[in-house]
């Protein structure tokens, strides 16, 4: 995984992980990358201060990549509720529907419990967490 910091045209600094370098230029050619604030599809890299090993990170740092934090999160799940299917308390069973075809494939969210999420996870079907509905946080 790769992360960069990300800028749309109207300003608004993010940031974005990708599996590998090629995937941010994928995407963005896609149309699949959206700023969190703003919904703009113009997203480019901003430039990067380097990661040195050892330096502190003041206070004003922490706070502006807390704020990156939560507005990534804010920008999946709204990404997520808006291309995926909510199937409430049915997900386990919806999704091992899908994974052993039982139903056609397409992108589902919803409840399930750590139990039902951990056996999910040993059949092999594919999920992960949906981050927490961070709106409004500060």
């Amino acid at each position: 995984m790769i992360s960069y910091s990300l800028r749309c045209h109207k300003g608004h600094e993010f940031e974005g992980w990708f599996r590998d370098s090629a995937a941010f230029d994928e995407q963005s050619f896609a149309g699949q990358l959206g700023c969190p604030a703003c919904d703009s599809m113009r997203i480019e890299k901003a430039i990067m201060a380097p990661a040195v090993s050892g330096t502190k990170k003041s206070a004003r740092g922490r706070a502006a990549q807390a704020r990156q934090m939560r507005q990534f999160a804010t920008g999946l799940r709204k990404y997520v509720q808006e291309n995926a299917d909510y199937v409430g308390p049915n997900f386990a069973e919806e999704a091992r529907k899908i994974h052993y075809g039982e139903t056609p494939d397409r992108h589902i969210y919803g409840e399930t419990t750590h139990q039902e999420a951990q056996e999910l996870v040993e059949e092999g079907v594919d999920i992960a967490p949906l981050p927490p509905d961070l709106e409004g946080a500060n």
